[in-house]
């Protein structure tokens, strides 16, 4: 996982010179490239190896979707939204270059990571960067984590003022199956589409995404809640202070960590089932697991 983690640094490195204007450029690099887990390029490149692919046809693919991850983190942090000033323990980009080069810098973003998969995936067909291309907008657009985003702005105040709650539980999750599980989603099937994956692999895969999406967002609602600074780079306790409906609020810590066990045991469980044999999956789901019991 550590050797992925590298090869995706010095490819995002290479795949980002500054150019004029330096300004937009040094933005939008600022935030690709802050120290990361790099989960959502390393899913896509280990399902695509996992699938019998070559991990170098997958590499502008999965470079793009950590820019595109960028791009919803910069925009997430403005003062427009959740008004962020840290991210993984640095300044947020509008803190850095102030708030109108951090919305142009995102905008950038979500139009460079495709050029960076077309210019360097010609190898791969007409045919099959057709089908990345949808899968990549499916994501970045008002159908994925833009919907995820408007709905989670809208939950502020929602779970202490919300009278309905048979419809709570759903926008919960959709909040998370939007804003997190459709990356996650985008990051396999794509890895998986470029190693020409069959139907019943895929919807594996998308099975898995959904699960592992939403395990994420759980853990990290939980981390909200209980952990400090030092462990997350970011400030804590807003998503509770601004009353956003997150799965702690809704449910209450235990409950969500018991949830949260039984996500990774459908994950687990999907991997066996159909014979998707990886140790990073596992590694992944392990530290999913363990990071809300530090």
């Amino acid at each position: 996982m550590n050797d992925l983690i590298e090869l995706v640094n010095k490819k995002l490195d290479e795949f980002m010179p500054i150019c004029y204007p330096q300004k937009i450029f040094k933005a939008m690099k600022y935030t690709v490239t802050l120290p990361g887990k790099r989960l959502r390029p390393i899913l896509c490149l280990e399902c695509c190896r996992v699938f019998g692919g070559k991990i170098e046809d997958a590499i502008p693919t999965a470079c793009a979707i950590e820019m595109l991850h960028a791009q919803t983190l910069i925009h997430d942090d403005l003062p427009c939204m959740d008004n962020d000033d840290y991210r993984r323990g640095k300044l947020t980009n509008h803190m850095v270059f102030g708030e109108a080069n951090a919305v142009l810098a995102g905008d950038a973003l979500l139009s460079f990571a495709p050029q960076i998969i077309l210019k360097n995936s010609k190898s791969l067909g007409s045919e099959k960067l057709v089908k990345i291309m949808e899968e990549y907008c499916q994501a970045a657009g008002a159908y994925g984590v833009i919907a995820g985003q408007v709905v989670d702005i809208e939950s502020e105040k929602l779970y202490s003022n919300f009278d309905d709650d048979e419809q709570t539980p759903e926008i919960l999750n959709f909040i998370h199956e939007h804003k997190t599980a459709d990356l996650f989603k985008l990051a396999l099937r794509t890895g998986a589409i470029i190693a020409d994956a069959d139907e019943k692999q895929l919807q594996a895969v998308t099975d898995f995404a959904q699960n592992l999406g939403i395990a994420f967002q759980i853990a990290d609602d939980i981390l909200d809640e209980v952990s400090t600074f030092e462990q997350m780079g970011k400030t804590l306790g807003k998503d509770k202070n601004s009353g956003k409906l997150t799965y702690v609020s809704l449910y209450g810590l235990d409950k969500s960590k018991e949830d949260l066990k039984k996500y990774i045991d459908t994950c687990r469980n999907i991997l066996v089932e159909n014979n998707i044999k990886s140790e990073i999956f596992e590694e992944i789901l392990d530290k999913t697991a363990k990071s809300v019991n530090k």
